[in-house]
């Protein structure tokens, strides 16, 4: 009795079966179709039987050693492999040093592979590729079905497994307009979902983002980033859930239970299904610790340094988070450790992907994480040094780049990110035999398979990759979606002053909102910013507030739109030039900062690559490319008298708020929201319920008396009415918010 219905739908064909899994396939593919007891499978290989792994009723552990098995080691090698970035259509910047053709505007349709990425499909067996841009939703949507499509006719017919990185900031000018949908939901970025307080927001917004991941063909998210933040200065604090360890636990794990978990018929085991997107939780065992506050995808920033010994308390966020979920995925699915070497963490001086202990002892043995564990991208390429991001090999320099995938097998690892390349892997592989034998090497290379293929088949990629192009279009960035988004924009702004009750503002106002300038400058890419001057609001959307002005001196009130101090990332190659170690402070304040307290040595062992073996920087000065902000400030507040000037901050870090806070009578926290929430809420529209996330500085001194590893040990800044800018500090219009949230983590 047959048991399923076809239909063809844009670019496949879907096959629905009664009691049975729905298959989405590709004629074009040219996969054969095998039908047994009224039910329909798809034929992925090609040998006219159903094999165990192309069975769905199959229970899914025998399906993963089914086609592990059967895998040769070249295409285990292309499991291995992460891709570099992929933008959609391909532009010319992405395959430059490569023979693919980028999409040409009017030529080719935008969702057309390329040479490039057909390449790394068939010859080097590539199944996990990272998105960055895409076009649209709907061209998204037919890259997958065109991707899907061409896989599902090589090998063993081994489906894509789509990830990105996270993609669901707002832009600070854009007018929210629900009904006009979007390129995806708007919410604000992890410090801010941080700064709600609220694990049940955080799962809600994890449902909502793994909805439009697979409407958009993303199995996997590169995330979250659950790295303990605790060095104010670290250039990646504004991608974390703040500095405190009990409040990204809970983060961490509604974030991964929001994502992973498919309920209802959407379900295929164990909580997984169609609806799930696997998250890969980074990075282990902890990057926020960085020596000098110093980032590590630059040479200068090699080392993570634990001078309190608090390194479990960076763990915890994964091994009571990521890892002890409620949903019934269980835990998160993947692990990326960090570039850094955590120095006298592991029993080598090696980049944490290399070394056996942080990864087979302390992650696999410890605990207890059996999944996938992926490399930062670029771990194994060859360094350019200084200062220049290439390659972040650190600790092994000096070996080959096959040598390097050799020893992160050997530490545990079982995929390397930015790598298309499947050579490396296979002479690492022989390498293995030649050390333990064939037998051993093959079988540490199927475990890895085993690993990989699950993470495949309980997302349900096998049964149905391809995507319905009009749905995604009602899906990524839906008017309920585009709602929900802007809703905890409003709940993640922090009010920390409300000097004599100056908010809400009462009836119409005029308002001046100065432009605010920011100088040219080289970016942390070594991109060159150039000058400009920046409107935050566009004129016809604050007219629907206020009466806007063009001056001060016609203005009831002031509202000056500004960012936190950019002073770089604690590295100058003209100190170099100088004769200098080349290492700098890396400053929280607008004004020049001479590190005169600093550390006078470096914690972390020597370089090869360095002069000295010491990368302090003590007496050196730095300067903030957008001290204009501050004189931003200041200068309103002297041509606006005695009248109020609210200041909204857009913050990435924290930052000295004295030379800032004493010019303005309010004083608002944003973390990647669109600027019409400062419009909403000082019209009163919406009441502020946000708290800090992380300490306020009292200065530079107590930043450079902290320890990089300890969370919540800085003098705070205490502002002019008497408030001190602590961990869980935020304003309502009553006053200092003291609720569940603050009693629960304070």
């Amino acid at each position: 009795m047959q048991k399923w219905t076809e239909q063809t739908c844009d670019g496949y064909h879907l096959i629905t079966q009664e009691g049975g899994a729905t298959l989405g396939y590709s004629p074009a593919s040219g996969v054969a179709i095998l039908y047994q007891d009224g039910y329909v499978f798809k034929d992925l290989n090609g040998d006219g039987k159903l094999d165990v792994y192309e069975d769905w009723r199959q229970p899914l552990e025998k399906r993963v050693e089914d086609l592990a098995n059967q895998l040769s080691i070249e295409e285990i090698a292309g499991l291995m492999l992460y891709s570099n970035h992929q933008a959609i259509p391909a532009t010319t910047y992405d395959v430059s040093t490569y023979d693919g053709q980028p999409y040409v505007e009017g030529k080719t349709a935008p969702w057309q592979l390329t040479d490039h990425q057909k390449k790394f499909l068939s010859e080097d067996h590539l199944r996990h590729v990272l998105v960055t841009t895409v076009q649209s939703p709907e061209v998204a949507a037919r890259w997958n079905n065109a991707l899907q499509a061409y896989v599902e006719g090589l090998g063993h017919g081994i489906p894509a497994n789509n990830s990105s990185d996270p993609r669901h900031s707002a832009r600070a000018d854009a007018e929210f307009n629900a009904g006009g949908g979007g390129q995806i939901s708007t919410w604000p970025g992890p410090l801010g979902l941080a700064a709600t307080f609220s694990p049940q927001l955080m799962e809600r917004f994890g449902q909502i983002a793994s909805e439009e991941y697979r409407a958009l063909g993303f199995a996997t998210a590169l995330s979250p980033q659950v790295d303990i933040a605790t060095d104010p200065r670290w250039y990646r604090f504004s991608g974390t859930m703040g500095e405190d360890p009990k409040l990204t636990t809970d983060l961490a794990r509604a974030y991964c239970d929001g994502f992973q978990t498919s309920e209802g018929e959407a379900e295929i085991a164990d909580g997984w299904g169609y609806r799930s997107v696997n998250t890969m939780v980074k990075h282990w065992p902890g990057g926020g610790a960085g020596e000098g506050g110093r980032d590590a995808h630059y040479g200068f920033g090699k080392y993570a340094v634990f001078p309190n010994h608090n390194l479990p308390l960076h763990k915890k966020a994964f091994t009571e988070g990521a890892f002890r979920l409620n949903g019934k995925t269980g835990k998160a699915s993947a692990v990326m450790p960090y570039y850094t070497i955590s120095v006298g963490q592991g029993k080598e001086n090696v980049a944490n992907c290399y070394d056996p202990d942080i990864i087979t002892r302390q992650l696999r043995e410890e605990a207890g994480f059996d999944g996938v564990v992926c490399t930062d991208w670029g771990v194994t390429a060859d360094e350019t040094h200084p200062g220049v991001h290439s390659g972040k090999p650190w600790g092994v320099e000096g070996l080959t780049v096959a040598q390097r995938h050799y020893k992160a097998l050997m530490a545990g690892v079982d995929q390397f990110g930015g790598n298309n390349d499947k050579r490396p892997i296979l002479e690492a592989y022989e390498m293995g035999v030649k050390e333990h034998g064939e037998a051993w090497m093959t079988e540490r290379m199927r475990a890895s398979a085993r690993r990989l293929l699950t993470n495949i088949f309980r997302t349900g990629l096998f049964e149905n990759p391809y995507l319905d192009p009009a749905r995604t279009a009602q899906v990524v960035g839906c008017p309920e979606y585009m709602a929900e988004g802007y809703e905890a924009q409003v709940k993640s702004t922090i009010l920390l002053k409300n000097h004599r009750g100056v908010l809400p503002l009462k009836g119409r106002k005029k308002v001046y909102i100065p432009q605010r300038h920011s100088p040219a400058y080289t970016g942390f890419w070594g991109n060159r910013i150039e000058a400009c001057d920046i409107t935050p609001v566009s004129r016809e959307l604050a007219e629907k507030y206020f009466d806007v002005v063009d001056t001060p001196s016609e203005a009831d009130l002031a509202i000056v739109f500004i960012e936190s101090p950019n002073s770089g990332w604690g590295y100058d190659k003209a100190d170099l030039e100088k004769g200098g170690n080349g290492y700098v402070p890396i400053s929280l304040q607008y004004s020049d900062y001479t590190a005169r307290t600093a550390r006078a040595q470096s914690l972390a062992g020597g370089d090869p690559f360095e002069k000295s073996d010491n990368r302090s920087y003590r007496g050196k000065t730095v300067h903030t490319a957008n001290r204009t902000d501050m004189e931003l400030v200041q200068a309103t507040r002297k041509a606006m008298g005695d009248r109020p000037v609210v200041v909204s901050v857009r913050v990435s870090n924290p930052l000295v708020m004295k030379e800032i806070e004493p010019y303005a009578d309010a004083l608002f926290l944003t973390f990647d929201v669109q600027n019409q929430v400062i419009l909403d809420l000082a019209t009163g529209k919406y009441e502020p319920s946000g708290l800090l996330p992380f300490q306020m500085p009292a200065d530079m001194e107590t930043v450079e008396a902290q320890a990089e590893d300890t969370p919540r040990d800085m003098r705070c800044h205490t502002d002019a009415d008497g408030h001190t800018y602590d961990f869980a500090f935020g304003m309502n219009w009553a006053g200092v918010i003291d609720d569940a949230r603050t009693q629960t983590y304070r």
